[in-house]
């Protein structure tokens, strides 16, 4: 069946959309339009709002309505931690385990020099400028926990976070690795059991 042009676009606007492909996107813009054109416009609208009204926050570059998150201006928050993480997604992942009282740090991506991304591209320089913040003559920050992911990039960003640190007094530590909760060895691959050996506690 030939697409007319506005489904077309529609077609194209939803392959956008991470992990979506061409049959995928065709399925949701049909559905859309044959059984949920009110669903439709509230996603055109909901989209649009948040376009226009979320942005970064200035202290540590999550998503908010506002100038400070949140997170942020939450006194009950241990604002001698920091924790370093790659997307306010993986934020959003810390935060629902109830387990992290302190506060964050959003790289918004990782180092990937084949890709082109560099420090500047991650906002490096203010993640440093922000450890060095002093309040009554001492540094606020006293330990970086390392949240970034483990694939290539998000390791070689959390070396290189380590590496700068170092000279800085400032304790690093880094998210440990290893067995999966109700995982059975004979199933978890050989990089993960070997990683749980060597953080072994």
């Amino acid at each position: 069946m030939a697409q007319t042009h506005s489904l077309e676009r529609l077609v194209q606007a939803l392959k956008r959309l991470p992990g979506v492909g061409v049959k995928s996107a065709q399925r949701m813009a049909f559905h859309l339009l044959q059984h949920d054109r009110e669903g439709a416009l509230h996603l055109a609208q909901a989209l649009q709002h948040a376009c226009a009204t979320v942005r970064h926050c200035s202290w540590c570059h999550t998503f908010t309505e506002n100038e400070v998150c949140p997170t942020c201006l939450d006194t009950r928050r241990d604002r001698s931690q920091l924790c370093v993480v790659e997307t306010p997604a993986d934020q959003d992942a810390m935060e629902r385990t109830g387990a992290y009282k302190g506060l964050y740090f959003v790289l918004m991506g990782k180092l990937s020099p084949l890709d082109g991304v560099g420090p500047r591209d991650i906002g490096l320089q203010k993640f440093f400028d922000r450890i060095e913040t002093l309040i009554d003559g001492q540094r606020e920050v006293r330990e970086v926990i390392l949240a970034t992911n483990f694939t290539a990039e998000g390791e070689t960003t959390a070396h290189v976070i380590a590496q700068a640190l170092k000279s800085r007094g400032v304790n690093v530590t880094r998210l440990a690795r290893g067995v999966p909760v109700g995982s059975e060895l004979e199933y978890v691959d050989l990089g993960t059991i070997a990683h749980a050996l060597v953080d072994r506690r």
